[in-house]
């Protein structure tokens, strides 16, 4: 297949299909969608990225689907191929939308034109054509599986449930929903307002969201934003936005001031902190090649900051000696509270992640500690809903440290959710990813 489509060439549903049935098996084999997507052909790339999406938003009730129609499940090509059609047919008019006989058709066809599936195209006919006269009972039972009901693995939804009692339903339903398109504004080049308006020269709507954020009233390619080249804004969430703001807020901020971002890839933070503040940045992250991430976002955005490879972990590898007056900590994590934006990752994790991840956020915490000058602030956080990531972790680190002094910090942000003049509003289609943030100063002697 070539790898683009000629201009006035569309895509095949049928090809499309194709495509996605890989993606899915993909991730199904435990391989992340960031690593699979490039090597699908450009010209397919948009719509079957859109597409995977959504299957990957109703995989737990297709699987369950699934199984109620096949009493021995076919090859794994064939079992993806048959998920993702179930999935778009259960779909509730997230991404493209086809009318259900033309789903079932083209997947027949993407059967019959694949090697490892044109042996079992009658198979996959069956059980789909089934499906659309049984739809109504198939669903009924199939939900009674949490894992169908929620489209999460089973181990997740009981954690959420358990972490969080009053809102586990909600954050569920936020998670699989898509996540808007948010724009950080740089200010040392342009004003929130004036920028709003370069938006609306354009077509685009856009209302502000924290202290630099722009909510978008749709999402836009990059190549639509004005003076997105020149380093007028940047791709952000409203939560991750709040990094800087927590890490920077409450003192005078002088050339020289020393800060630390110990896990920065790919950067957004690190400018964001440079675009409100005049420091001395060490920015760090374990690859190489995420580093060369950090370099380009610097550059475009006109900002400067020394940056290294290097794991925050093992700082004699890294460290000068000379303390730090603040340390962000955008720690590793289960990414639990991103999966609007990344749907593979609820079936990329396993319940032992959780553990090894504690374990490496608890070393990166008690290490990095004793590099901050009293008087210093440290903030931690993750882009996780699981309280073993957020509270309990900070609370056992209070624990081990009397020297910690913990600030209001937000906590929690469930997805969804928006700080409005200092208040919580929760199921806000703009709302924020899920993320938590604590913040500590050192005491001084």
């Amino acid at each position: 297949m070539n790898d683009a489509l000629s201009p006035r060439q569309v895509p095949r549903l049928s090809d499309q299909l194709h495509e996605v049935a890989r993606c899915v098996l993909a991730v199904e084999q435990g391989r992340s969608l960031t690593e699979v997507l490039p090597q699908v052909p450009s010209g397919l790339r948009p719509g079957v990225q859109s597409l995977t999406f959504q299957v990957l938003r109703h995989l737990g009730t297709a699987r369950a689907v699934a199984r109620l129609l096949a009493r021995r499940p076919p090859a794994p090509a064939a079992l993806a191929l048959l998920h993702t059609a179930l999935a778009l047919l259960i779909g509730d008019g997230q991404g493209a939308s086809y009318p259900p006989h033309t789903l079932v058709d083209q997947a027949v066809d993407a059967a019959k034109r694949g090697r490892d599936t044109r042996m079992q195209s009658g198979f996959l006919n069956a059980c789909l054509r089934r499906y659309l006269r049984e739809s109504s009972a198939l669903l009924a039972q199939a939900r009674q599986d949490p894992s169908a009901l929620w489209n999460h693995p089973a181990w997740w939804v009981e954690r959420v449930r358990r972490d969080h009692p009053a809102h586990w339903e909600a954050i569920l339903a936020a998670s699989n929903q898509p996540g808007p398109m948010v724009l950080r504004v740089n200010r040392r080049r342009v004003t929130r307002e004036a920028y709003a308006a370069q938006l609306a020269e354009q077509g685009i709507g856009a209302v502000p969201l924290g202290e630099d954020g722009l909510l978008l009233a749709s999402p836009q390619p990059v190549e639509r934003l004005p003076g997105f080249d020149q380093g007028l804004c940047s791709v952000q969430d409203g939560a991750a936005q709040l990094a800087a703001g927590l890490l920077l807020e409450g003192r005078d901020w002088r050339r020289g001031d020393r800060v630390l971002d110990a896990c920065a890839a790919p950067g957004g933070k690190t400018a964001h902190l440079l675009e409100r503040a005049d420091l001395d940045l060490l920015a760090l992250d374990v690859d190489p090649r995420r580093c060369e991430r950090i370099h380009q976002n610097l550059q475009r955005l006109g900002l400067q900051a020394e940056v290294r490879a290097a794991d925050a972990g093992e700082p004699s590898g890294w460290w000068d000696g000379r303390p730090f007056d603040a340390i962000l900590l955008d720690a590793p994590c289960t990414a639990s509270g991103i999966v609007r934006r990344h749907p593979d990752v609820r079936w990329l994790r396993r319940p032992g992640d959780v553990g090894q991840l504690v374990a490496i956020q608890r070393r990166l915490l008690d290490t990095l500690w004793p590099l901050l000058k009293p008087g210093g602030r440290l903030v931690y956080c993750t882009c996780s809903v699981f309280r073993a990531e957020g509270q309990e972790q900070v609370d056992a680190f209070l624990e081990r440290h009397t020297d910690a002094l913990a600030l209001p910090s937000p906590g929690h942000l469930r997805p969804g959710t928006v700080i409005a003049n200092g208040e919580f509003n929760d199921n806000d289609p703009g709302g924020y990813d899920g993320f938590f943030y604590a913040r500590m100063d050192k005491a001084r002697p």
